[in-house]
This record gives structure tokens, C-alpha cells and sequence, in this order.
């Protein structure tokens, strides 16, 4: 059956389309030009309208297209729109059953897949969105025509929210998923440490995101969140024990790390290696060798004692080795140095291996050749960056011929290693779950060790617990953009944020939190305490009130509480403690550097030297040319490392927090905490 404009109609109407013809299940409109074919399966609706003297089609398409047909005699449109209807509704009357019949199928698809016992990845989501895709496009309705049909259209509204807001349904169903584990993992939650979990630490154990990142403050439980977790993933069975790898920074910290996990999961099937172990581990697998790790690394006397008589010999057998020595002593470190052969002198003979232990460090870490550091370097420091390489040559292949003589490696080399062995597939690695702790911690070259494993397995999941207001490494090749930049490295991540800090009373943590978030680039954090505290918690006093100040808590602290003193040097440490021992006898008194009382607590915590000038605090800027060129670039915000720092100490305290200062040249940082609320006391 067709329809045809007249003649007269067509002429006038001065349309492209001026015939319909009925096809087995759709229409074509033609014109003199122009072919138009509309199957039902895009026919959105037909519009029968009478003009003036002529009828008219309107054929309505998706995205408001319209086809139209112009002067047709009235009682031959109306003829035809009635057949072209009946038609069309019985085919949509047959397609209805099978849009249902989809759409019916994917609904409980979609249900049966989110109502699995595990949690719903955001690779999962990927997967079920495409599934759901290829469903919608085998629907022979148009989607426009599905309100017509409120039973399909309901499943259809059901399903169609995974595409326009999948991560709000994901995070919906994650958190019903999770409430649930709650309940019937009640007894585990409330036993696996010392303290119950609380909600945000519990969140933190159940996810089970490819990537996760687990953000806390000081005193928050973040260990107590990785040893947890590992804890569930062998209650849960989601890993075997040997599918689980945690790792930790320095050997203490792995050590303590493993007797809780033995402690708490009941098993010493896990333990916490270092990542130098983890290395060793993979070089002995993928080698059958067990390489020797150079006493040097252990053997501090021994390391020095070889740096520094390499260094006497290149000054005093070489007389420019000698001038351009005494130059970068001078000029990059602001050492003064009198003497004609200054490398005799006692004082500079103790000092310069501590440094060049430190450049050596940094230039092992780098590992590649001395042209790849040059042309790494800023391009303005680069010629002055080059001498001092340079300098450093004799005692880079001293290092590396002792290693030869010994027939051993460094860490640095035992890392490059393992990468290399992992990145040739000689390595297979057997681990679901890769767990780090203190990850604000981490290097370029151990965060490539952790990429490369996770290439390697590709159903591998990390689990990172950290704190970015407590990275203060950077000057041992720490880079903290791979936790504040966490996704752009690893891939998407789930940020799970810890809450609750358990040390601190609610006012120490507000004024310690706000001084680290000055900086706007911190991950900015909440946190509460259960204790409330008072301006007393943390006070600025004068430093010379600090043999007074023990007077004082000798008077009321008791044996079993402790007090920290904190000094940004060692050579800072205050020379009261030469008397302590006999004028103080029942005090438990103890100082660290504020970089080694990372992880520590007391219930009393003094910080010393926040003064300004060159042994104050912060300190000033130190980095030499070399340590600048083989560093990551500081950050833009004045002193952010050393903000960090003063957020690490302030918060190693359970009870109260003294801030020493010299009114007559204070810190910076003293106006700023003024700022915040902190009173200042004149007495103890």
C-alpha cells in the first residue's frame, strides 16, 4: 500500500518527500530526490493531520527528527494512516513481549551480579555497564517508546541507572553489602585488636577496591587497619597466606609489624617483609642465587670509614680535586674552612662522611648513568650540577669496587635487580594482595617494583595505609605525589579515610591538623577525638623555662607515664640531660629528633629549638646542588616538609604538648600557632 502527493499538491507543496509506500515492517518516503526508509524500530510516532485543502504525515524519529509528506488527499491519508497504524501496532505488540522478556532477563542479571557476597570493584561496574549496553542495543523498541509500557519501562529505569549514575549505585550497594558483613562479622570486628574497630576502620577492612589508599592522622590505627585486614583476608578466604605479601620501611618497623599480624591473625604463615627482603626474595626465586648483602649497608663505622678515606685521598693527591671540594664545602654546604688542608681537620673529618653517605645514598637510588643525572637536572643548575657529579666520581667507584671485592650488592642494587627480573617475566608473582604501611613513605624506585608486580598479575590488589601529613623523608628519596597523587600512578583508587585519632585529645588535634592544612596541597582530613581536652593541652613556653617544666612534672607524673623531648638535631639535644638521671630520678625522660619520634608516642611531649636562624625550626633550606638535581622538586609552599614535621612532633602526645621558643627570635611557625589559639605561658 502507498500514498502520493497529487500533482497539484506536490508542485505547491515544494516538499523532498511526496510518496509513502508500506513495507513489511517499516515505511519508505520518497521524493524525486531524496529515499527515506523507516523501519518501526526507529519510528517513534506518526502524526495524521488535515491542512486546508490537503492532508499531511509527520513520521517523528529520535533526537526530534520529523519526516514530513505534504499534499495527499485527505481520505487516501487517513486510509493509509489507519493501515500504516494497525500495522504498526502489531509488530509493536510482538515486540513489547521480547523487550520485556530483555529487559526482564538483565534486571535479574543485575541483581544475581550485585547481590554476590563480595564487594563490586569499579572494574566490575566497567564490566556490568558494557553488559548492560550490549542488552539495551538488542531491545527492538526504541528506549523513547518504553514509557508507553510501564512494566518494561520500570525494569528499563531500573537498569538505565548503572549508566547515568553507576558510582552512586556502586557505593549504594557497597555500603548495604558492607552493613550486612557487619552484623555477621560482628565477634571479628570487635576482637581482631586491642580496641574494637570503629565504622570508619571497619569500612577500611571491607573494601576490597583493586586499589585502595587508607588516609589517617596521627593516632588514627592505621596499622591496626593493615593487620586487620589481613586478618580478614584469610578469615574471609579471599587469600591464602601466601598469596598475601605486607610490606613495611626498615627491618624494626617489619619485625613489630609481623608479631602483631602473629598476634592478632594467629598464624605466622604472614609476615612483613622490608622492601629489600621482598627483593632478595624475588632475585633467590627467579635466580636459584642468593646474592650477599654488602656489610656496608649494616656497618655504619665500616661505610664511613671507607667514604672518608677515599675523600682524604682524592683532596689530598689531587690539588683541584682539592679546590673544587673546599668550593662546594663551602659554597653548597656553608661549612668554613680555614684551614690549607682543610680535610685534616678533626671536625670536618667527622662531618663529611655523614654527607657524602648522604649524596652517595641519593646517587644509588637514581641508578642511572652519571648523562642520565646530568640531563635530569634543571637545565639552569645543570653546568654547576655537573662538577659536583663529577666530584663524586671516585667515590661512586670506590663504593662499587668494594662491592666487587666483597662480592656483594647494596640495597639500591638489590631493588634494580628485582625490577629487572620482574620486568623480563623471569619472576612470576604468586601475590593477590600486596599490603604497604606507611606508604607516604615510599621511593620512585620501590613504587616500581610495586607497578611492575601488579603488571605482572594482573588480578593483584594494593592496599596502601598512610598519612600524607607525615611524610618527612623526602630528603632519603621519599616522593609524596605518589600517595597525594595516588590515582595517576596506580590506577583508580578508593580513598578510605580513618577518622578517629586515639592519642590525641580533641584540642591538640585541631590546632595540629590546622597547622599541617596551611598547606592547601595536604589531602584535607577530619578528625575527632573522644576526649575533649583544654588550652592546656598544648602550650608555647619560653625556653629557659625547660629545667622548671621538670621541676614541675616531677611533682605529678608518675612512674609509668613517659615524657618525650624533641630537638630537630641531635646536637640540639638540651644539656639538662646530663643531670637528669640524678635530679629527676623517677622521671621516665627520653629525647629523639623529631624525625625519629615518627611513630612514637608519650604522655608527655616537649619540643624544643622553635627559634628562627640557621639551628632553628623549620630549618632553613640545606639542599645542596646535587641533593636538587636528584630529588623531586620541592613543593611550592614555603617550608612544607618541615610543617610536616611540626605535625609529627605536636602529635606524639597523649596528654600534653610544650612548643619551647626564644621570645627574643622565635619561629615563624610560634605567630602561626599563636594564630590557631595556642596560648604562651612565661612559666612553667
Amino acid at each position: 500500500m502507498e500514498l502520493k502527493a497529487t500533482s497539484i499538491g506536490k508542485k505547491l507543496a515544494q516538499h523532498p518527500y511526496h510518496r509513502v509506500r508500506m513495507l513489511t515492517a517499516g515505511v519508505e518516503v520518497t521524493g524525486d530526490h531524496h529515499e527515506y526508509i523507516i523501519p518501526f524500530n526507529q519510528l517513534l510516532g506518526v502524526r495524521c493531520k488535515r491542512g486546508v485543502v490537503w492532508g499531511e504525515l509527520e513520521f517523528q524519529l529520535a533526537e526530534d527528527k520529523v519526516v514530513r509528506l505534504h499534499g495527499t488527499e485527505w481520505s487516501e491519508t487517513q486510509r493509509f494512516w489507519q493501515h500504516l497504524m494497525k500495522s504498526w501496532q502489531s509488530w509493536t505488540e510482538q515486540m513489547v513481549v521480547i523487550s520485556d522478556q530483555v529487559l526482564s532477563d538483565l534486571q535479574h542479571f543485575i541483581l544475581d551480579f550485585v547481590q554476590k557476597d563480595g564487594w563490586l570493584t569499579q572494574d566490575a561496574l566497567s564490566d556490568l555497564q558494557i553488559h548492560i549496553e550490549e542488552a539495551f542495543s538488542a531491545l527492538p523498541l526504541p528506549k523513547e517508546r518504553l514509557r508507553e509500557f510501564p512494566e518494561s519501562y520500570q525494569r528499563w529505569q531500573f537498569c538505565h541507572l548503572w549508566l547515568t549514575a553507576p558510582e552512586a549505585q556502586r557505593q549504594q550497594r557497597n555500603h548495604q553489602w558492607m552493613a550486612q558483613l557487619e552484623k555477621g562479622y560482628a565477634d571479628f570486628f570487635a576482637t581482631v585488636e586491642r580496641s574494637p574497630l570503629n565504622l570508619s576502620q571497619r569500612q577500611a577492612v571491607m573494601n576490597d577496591e583493586k586499589s585502595v589508599l587508607v588516609l589517617a592522622g596521627a593516632g588514627c590505627g592505621k596499622t591496626a587497619v593493615l593487620v586487620a585486614k589481613t586478618a580478614w583476608l584469610l578469615t574471609r578466604k579471599q587469600a591464602q597466606a601466601n598469596q598475601i605479601v605486607v610490606l613495611a620501611f626498615g627491618h624494626k618497623a617489619a619485625e613489630e609489624l609481623s608479631q602483631r599480624i602473629a598476634l592478632r591473625v594467629g598464624t605466622t604463615d604472614v609476615t612483613a617483609k622490608t622492601f629489600h627482603s621482598l627483593a632478595l626474595m624475588i632475585i633467590q626465586q627467579a635466580t636459584h642465587k642468593s646474592p650477599k648483602i654488602t656489610e656496608l649497608e649494616s656497618d655504619k663505622v665500616k661505610r664511613y670509614k671507607l667514604l672518608l678515606e677515599q675523600w682524604i685521598a682524592q683532596c689530598s693527591q689531587k690539588k683541584a680535586a682539592a679546590n673544587q671540594w673546599r668550593q662546594c664545602l663551602e659554597d653548597d654546604v656553608g661549612w668554613s674552612l680555614t684551614q690549607p688542608q682543610f680535610w685534616e681537620s678533626p671536625d670536618i673529618q667527622e662531618k663529611i662522611p655523614l654527607l657524602l653517605d648522604k649524596w652517595l645514598g641519593l646517587i644509588r637510588m637514581h641508578g642511572g648513568t652519571q648523562a642520565q643525572m646530568i640531563e635530569q637536572a634543571d637545565e639552569a643548575e645543570r653546568p654547576l650540577f655537573t662538577k659536583r657529579i663529577k666530584l663524586m666520581t671516585p667515590i661512586v667507584k670506590a663504593w662499587k669496587l668494594a662491592l666487587k671485592e666483597e662480592g656483594a650488592i647494596d640495597f639500591a642494587g638489590l631493588l634494580e635487580q628485582a625490577c629487572g627480573l620482574v620486568e623480563k617475566g623471569r619472576f612470576i608473582s604468586p601475590w593477590k594482595y600486596l599490603l604497604i604501611d606507611e606508604f607516604q613513605d615510599i621511593s620512585p624506585q620501590r613504587a616500581k617494583l610495586v607497578a611492575l608486580l601488579r603488571q605482572q598479575n594482573k588480578h593483584s590488589r594494593l592496599y596502601a595505609v598512610g598519612d600524607d601529613w607525615q611524610a618527612i623523608y623526602r630528603f632519603t628519596g621519599a616522593q609524596l605525589d605518589l600517595t597525594t597523587k595516588f590515582a595517576h600512578y596506580f590506577g583508580q583508587v578508593s580513598l578510605c579515610q580513618l577518622d578517629t585519632t586515639y592519642r590525641l585529645d580533641q584540642r591538640l588535634n585541631d590546632v595540629a591538623s590546622g597547622f599541617v592544612q596551611q598547606n592547601a596541597e595536604q589531602i584535607q582530613k577530619t578528625l575527632v577525638s573522644h576526649r575533649q581536652g583544654n588550652k592546656k593541652s598544648i602550650t608555647l613556653l619560653h625556653e629557659n623555662q625547660l629545667d622548671a617544666l621538670l621541676d614541675k612534672l616531677s611533682g605529678f607524673v608518675t612512674r609509668d607515664e613517659t615524657i618525650l623531648v624533641l630537638g630537630r638535631y641531635h646536637y640540639l639535644k638540651p644539656k639538662i640531660f646530663a643531670k637528669a638521671t640524678t635530679r629527676w630520678p623517677n622521671l621516665s625522660l627520653a629525647f629523639m629528633t623529631m624525625h625519629a619520634s615518627k611513630g612514637q608516642e608519650a604522655d608527655y611531649v616537649i619540643i624544643c629549638g622553635l627559634n628562627a636562624g640557621q639551628e632553628g625550626f623549620p630549618a632553613e633550606d640545606r639542599e645542596t646542588v646535587i641533593e636538587r638535581g636528584l630529588l623531586i622538586e620541592q613543593e611550592s609552599y614555603p617550608y612544607a616538609e618541615e610543617r610536616r614535621l611540626a605535625y609529627v612532633a605536636m602529635t606524639r602526645a597523649k596528654q600534653r604538648t610544650w612548643l619551647l621558643f626564644n621570645p627574643q627570635n622565635p619561629s615563624l611557625f610560634v605567630a602561626e600557632l599563636k594564630q590557631l589559639g595556642v596560648p604562651i605561658a612565661k612559666k612553667a
